[in-house]
């Protein structure tokens, strides 16, 4: 029962992450409004961001200790920041040209054509999780709903 209880905080958990991204872009897409720069917007937002997990950390007093192991990692996990920058500032180059929903139906579909290639190739030390019939009808089920949106 436990597991079950658990799984369901996950999920609701991955739901509200997906609310805050939307959040966020529609929240980038006000600010750039003032600062008309979507580099310097997606600066910004990193900067917060940083301060926020600052504080959470010096209130929690989390150590920042393992910090010094990130010497250790493999050159590729470097570039998440990069990714999660590429991220945003796409985002406030494309909500005001192609509307929130339109925006995050293709940024999911992109992201779920490549969850079946990680997921395949077992790439970045995730579990192999091979291609099925299912799975990619999955894919097209929600490349279809992005038709749709940007047809309607």
């Amino acid at each position: 029962m436990r597991s079950l209880i658990s799984n369901y905080f996950f999920i609701l958990l991955a739901v509200t992450v997906g609310m805050a991204g939307t959040a966020q872009a529609a929240i980038n897409n006000k600010l750039n409004e003032f600062i008309v720069s979507p580099m310097v917007v997606a600066l910004v937002s990193f900067i917060v961001g940083g301060l926020a997990l600052l504080i959470y950390i010096v209130v929690s007093a989390d150590s920042l200790s393992s910090i010094w192991t990130a010497k250790n990692v493999p050159w590729y996990a470097w570039t998440g920041g990069v990714l999660g920058a590429y991220f945003v500032a796409c985002t406030v180059i494309l909500v005001p040209r192609l509307g929130v929903a339109l925006t995050f139906s293709l940024i999911i579909a992109g992201q779920m054509v490549l969850t079946l290639i990680i997921d395949h190739y077992a790439m970045f030390g995730v579990p192999e999780r091979p291609v099925t019939l299912a799975r990619m009808g999955g894919v097209a089920a929600i490349i279809l709903g992005v038709v749709l949106i940007r047809k309607f």
